[in-house]
């Protein structure tokens, strides 16, 4: 059985909706379902700008069960002296890591992949994102690359450039997304930055709505994971697609924030998401 047959998560079932941590004695609420783990949608992906083993542990005992996958912030892995420490600690707690996509592409462009991919094996781990976020790299490259490293990773690539001033049409994201899926790809994360002010947000941080309504008229949500850091940028998400849609860099503080959006627990989404999903007279 190949690595990927092992982590990842079933397409088969993306699970009933008995995924919610709760307080003890909360169990009075009806709320919406969330998938356990690990599941194929509702994902909350945690960005990891250089956290201390204490912070990450302190972390995980807080909202450890919220968090689907962590990212080691574009190339902090490379430069952080506890890495092996810190990725004992997150698989001692069932959480996977991926390493920052903007490391993936220092290595193309100084033709280190293989010393990349090697590196990226011995620390262990299963998840890899591929990006061309801010290099040159012809697609069908990108492809090629996403084909090769499904067969022994799980991949996440990434669409959209980190670049504001870069605008690309909305069919060639659609374009992009599907051959990327077709490649190997597990999930497309849409580009924002660790910021939102870039890739799917102007640079104000207000959501592109018009390009988001186009890439999901040809391409389920599920298949994607939408950077959104920011409070507001969530809110839209979630109203716009429910509590269960995938959403990514999110800031380790604000993963049970996040949570509360998702389930109607916060003024900001507590009238849209009481009509959704509700488990009827099953408390969590």
């Amino acid at each position: 059985m190949s690595t990927t047959d092992e982590t990842r998560p079933s397409a088969d079932d993306p699970g009933a909706p008995d995924g919610t941590e709760a307080a003890p004695g909360a169990d009075f609420l009806s709320l919406p379902g969330r998938p356990p783990k690990p599941r194929q949608v509702g994902l909350t992906h945690v960005i990891d700008k250089g956290m201390t083993l204490a912070e990450v542990e302190g972390a995980l005992e807080a909202c450890g069960g919220l968090i689907d996958i962590v990212k080691l912030g574009w190339g902090t892995s490379y430069v952080s002296r506890n890495l092996r420490e810190k990725l004992a600690i997150y698989a001692d707690a069932g959480v996977p890591v991926v390493l920052g996509g903007t490391l993936w592409e220092v290595c193309v462009a100084q033709q280190k992949h293989d010393e990349w991919r090697r590196w990226v094996h011995d620390l262990g781990l299963n998840y890899v994102e591929i990006s061309d976020g801010t290099i040159s790299l012809p697609h069908e490259a990108k492809l090629e690359y996403i084909h090769d490293l499904s067969q022994d990773f799980v991949v996440l690539s990434e669409v959209g450039s980190k670049d504001i001033d870069v605008v690309i049409a909305p069919y060639r994201w659609v374009d992009m997304i599907e051959a990327e899926l077709r490649a190997g790809a597990w999930k497309v994360i849409t580009e924002a930055r660790e910021s939102g002010t870039a890739g799917i947000f102007r640079g104000d941080g207000e959501v592109r709505m018009g390009l988001i309504d186009e890439i999901v008229h040809a391409i389920d949500p599920n298949q994607l994971l939408f950077e959104a850091p920011q409070k507001p940028q969530q809110v839209w998400f979630i109203r716009k697609f429910g509590p269960n849609v995938n959403l990514g860099n999110i800031p380790p503080d604000e993963v049970i924030p996040l949570e509360t959006l998702r389930l109607g627990l916060r003024a900001d989404t507590l009238l849209n998401l009481t009509k959704v999903d509700n488990v009827d007279g099953a408390g969590i």
